[in-house]
């Protein structure tokens, strides 16, 4: 059964050019098995009609306050207690600072003035309205108050302008709304992920590096998000967009990533370490481009640190799992590593195979404890990375009941 089905969503739609996506994301949010209740301010009637999310959301629009046959039964009140969720989609400057200082005076304020729901807010504005002060006072409050902020993301807008300020793709609110519904089991764990590759300068053009996407590591974070952890995702320099709601930081070089991972570690109760982490750095790293001079050229490399060991040694350790990508005899390596770096679990993959790993939307792991294993075959880095997430929490629980008793 689909995780939205028969769940009662309330979308508000403010005056915003966004406004257009509304019909879409009302179609796939239906799809899923939501129930949906559009309400409309006077400024998005301007961009849609009423008919048309009528139309796709098989109920009447509500768009006024003073509207008389509605109001015979209170229905701004049916509405806010109706509702399991409620999404403004786009939430327009103008509506969130009504809502932040508590203005009833429109039909969509007023619900949510009158409503016990969760709210969440999709921004939808100008790059330089959305960084104005006072708009960002007005979300650090609403956030403060236990609204959801989703978005604003960053691209093109269309009065031309380019930076953060667009409302989130149909998509992502549709896995948005999904994913607030899912059990939130790690509520109070503080997941860091390491993820990716690492650069390792040869000179100012040229590194060395490996074939890692950072899909496994991101696919975690956002698993590990779902189930309510908060998440701080380490990165190496990757082409995807991190899962929102975690915090990012972005590194190029495995001194980098020690640096944060050590600093974050003994704070966190999981530690996942999925980068995939040059072994080696250039000793010397030339300031200036290196000429092709000779027909052979020789680099001293000299080892890094191992992150996942490193913070394994430390004094106020939290829970840790480590990854290992390997091209043959995968459990003797895995154990090898699981039982010399003082780990608690290590995930371990045959990258050799076709069709998993290394830049593959797709997984195959192993699951190894000191005791046992466990399988997880091959599927969708995401699916793969919830399986994943939920047998940590088991060892991680089981663990810490252990030292309790």
């Amino acid at each position: 059964m689909e995780i939205l089905q028969d769940k009662k969503i309330v979308l508000g739609i403010s005056g915003g050019i966004a406004a257009y996506k509304t019909p879409e994301l009302v179609r796939r949010l239906k799809e899923q098995g939501a129930e949906i209740r559009v309400v409309m301010t006077n400024g998005a009637k301007a961009f849609i009609t009423p008919l048309t999310l009528q139309a796709v959301s098989g109920n009447a629009v509500a768009d006024s306050l003073l509207d008389t046959q509605a109001e015979l039964a209170m229905g701004h009140i049916e509405l806010a207690k109706w509702a399991d969720l409620i999404i403004i989609a786009p939430a327009t400057a103008d509506i969130i600072a009504r809502i932040a200082v508590g203005m009833a005076n429109d039909l969509l304020s007023t619900i949510c003035l009158a409503s016990s729901a969760p709210i969440a807010l999709a921004p939808a504005m100008n790059q330089q309205m959305w960084h104005a002060l006072a708009t960002q006072a007005n979300v650090k409050t609403l956030s403060e108050r236990g609204y959801h902020i989703w978005g604003p993301g960053s691209g093109e807008q269309a009065c031309g302008d380019i930076g953060l300020g667009r409302m989130l793709d149909v998509d992502e609110l549709v896995n948005l709304s999904s994913d607030f519904f899912v059990d939130k089991y790690l509520q109070g764990q503080h997941w860091v992920i390491t993820a990716g590759p690492t650069r390792e300068a040869i000179d100012p053009v040229r590194y060395i590096s490996n074939h890692s996407s950072g899909k496994m590591g991101y696919a975690i974070a956002h698993a590990a998000l779902r189930a309510g952890a908060k998440v701080t995702l380490i990165s190496g320099p990757v082409t995807i967009n991190a899962p929102i709601g975690c915090e990012l930081i972005s590194v190029n070089s495995a001194e980098e990533m020690h640096q944060h991972a050590l600093k974050l570690a003994p704070h966190c109760t999981t530690f996942v370490a999925c980068a995939a982490v040059a072994d080696y750095r250039v000793a010397n790293i030339a300031s200036q481009k290196i000429k092709k001079t000779n027909d052979a050229m020789q680099l001293d490399l000299v080892k890094n640190h191992d992150i996942v060991a490193d913070v394994a040694n430390l004094t106020d350790k939290p829970f840790i799992v480590g990854f290992a990508a390997e091209t043959q005899d995968v459990e003797h390596y895995a154990r090898g590593k699981l039982m010399r770096k003082n780990l608690d679990l290590i995930a371990a993959n045959d990258v050799a195979k076709s069709g998993q790993g290394f830049n593959s939307d797709d997984n195959a792991l192993t699951l190894f404890s000191a005791i046992d294993k466990t399988e997880i075959p091959l599927a969708n880095k995401k699916i793969v990375a919830q399986q994943l997430v939920s047998l940590i929490n088991q060892h991680y629980l089981a663990k810490h009941n252990s030292t309790k008793l």
